[in-house]
């Protein structure tokens, strides 16, 4: 057991402690505001406050933990044996910066309250964040920052009972599009016809013509080739359904289709399916649990993850959202067109809310990885080898490498092929 002293217990403080000690690192903390209680005290012990309170592990506080609402910090890079850190903690420390505070500021999302300009779904850019400004995007620091913390832990204190997390893999499918062309109806079958004619798509013609008369597969109905590879590399994957009606950015098929909900039916029978939340839901909670209510009802079992379109999600107002539509787990947070870690951490985290100043009950699993963010890349190798870079920092700090790819993209044949990197990326994860 470790114990921390502390000035004042936070439930900022109580909530980043228990992510860095409980779930990163395996060791059980308590918290004491008692002088008394710490000098008593003969096992594995830290003070976090301003002085300290003899020759003990000492981490110099910033007031970020005990403060509340948001206000305007001066983040200020350095460097702690090459890892970049922030909030300066001054000579006396045990350790060159205040770990608590920056572990906090990232995973509360703290920049995301500030002003700052969203892009046309209305979602915050990367390129905002201090993580892509100062190039460690591409590095859970949270959880390198809680490794670096407890080799010097284990240099004060030889004895100190800890757990590490086992590295994990899970792959995500998007299926906002189950079906290209087939499944979609007379009206939109013909309106997507005549619009590939306008404009002299003629591949999409033929293709679209073939899977009409069944004498080619529709390209998107990929489903039996992706369960056949999860099922060969034992991979932990989920189906994120989109189970809603149409508009401008909903085009999946109707839910009224019942082969649509036998596809439906038939994945959940090998994999985990839940909510791909529509766009049309983002602010309309009633929607939200009208879509779960129906995925539900076709799958026959609590409908309980979410994944939101476009990965939109505006803090701290999605996640109240899905807490009043009951979810108990959400895989949005990340970026869509940057690879990395927008919480900086590849380990799961409850949603703190900031304005309310509590922990929601509602646990985020942050994805390292978008296919959007790899279409830049033209060669397969680059592909692979910037997949294998992140899989390999994940597995350093034995957090979860979570990937997120579309049937659409899989059944594409934009340059690459899809389907071969995502069969490399499962042969490589789980080892």
């Amino acid at each position: 057991m470790l114990l921390i002293y502390t000035h004042k217990i936070t439930s900022r403080f109580s909530y980043v402690m228990r992510h860095i000690f409980t779930r990163i690192l395996g060791i059980d903390v308590v918290f004491t505001t008692k002088v008394e209680d710490f000098i008593k005290h003969t096992g594995p012990k830290i003070t976090y406050t301003k002085q300290p309170l003899q020759n003990e592990f000492f981490v110099r506080s910033n007031d970020l933990l005990f403060e509340q609402g948001i206000n305007d910090l001066d983040i200020r890079i350095a460097d702690w044996n090459g890892t970049p850190c922030f909030f300066n903690a001054g000579e006396k420390s045990s350790i060159p910066f205040d770990i608590f505070s920056a572990s906090f500021y990232l995973l509360s999302r703290y920049e995301e309250y500030l002003p700052h300009v969203k892009d046309e779904h209305g979602r915050f850019s990367p390129k905002d964040s201090v993580a892509y400004q100062n190039k460690f995007l591409k590095s859970p620091v949270v959880d390198i920052w809680a490794y670096m913390l407890l080799e010097e832990l284990k240099k004060r204190f030889a004895d100190i009972d800890y757990k590490k997390q086992q590295y994990k893999y899970t792959s995500i499918i998007d299926v906002t599009t189950s079906h290209c062309y087939a499944y979609r109806g007379l009206v939109r079958g013909i309106s997507g016809l005549f619009l590939d004619a306008v404009y002299f798509k003629f591949k999409r013609i033929f293709q679209r013509i073939s899977v009409w008369f069944n004498s080619k597969k529709d390209p998107y109905d990929n489903f039996d080739f992706l369960i056949a590879l999860h099922k060969k590399y034992k991979v932990h994957s989920m189906f994120f359904f989109q189970f809603a009606s149409y508009s401008t950015y909903d085009k999946n098929v109707s839910t009224n289709n019942n082969k649509f909900k036998y596809l439906i039916k038939s994945i959940a029978d090998y994999s985990l399916v839940s909510l791909g939340a529509s766009y049309s839901s983002f602010n309309d909670v009633e929607l939200l649990k009208k879509e779960k209510k129906a995925l539900s009802a076709v799958i026959n079992r609590p409908v309980e993850y979410s994944r939101m379109r476009y990965n939109r999600v505006v803090i701290p107002d999605s996640y109240r959202n899905l807490v009043e539509a009951e979810f108990t787990d959400d895989y949005t947070m990340g970026y869509t067109s940057e690879i990395g870690f927008r919480a900086g951490t590849c380990t799961s985290f409850y949603f703190y809310d900031i304005p309310l100043e509590i922990q929601q009950p509602i646990k985020l699993h942050p994805f390292a990885i978008h296919d959007y963010a790899l279409l830049d890349m033209n060669k397969k190798e680059e592909i692979e080898l910037k997949m294998d870079e992140i899989r390999h920092i994940v597995k350093k700090v034995n957090g979860t490498f979570v990937t997120i790819f579309s049937n659409e993209l899989l059944g594409s044949s934009l340059r690459v092929n899809w389907k071969n990197v995502y069969a490399n990326l499962l042969k490589k994860s789980n080892v």
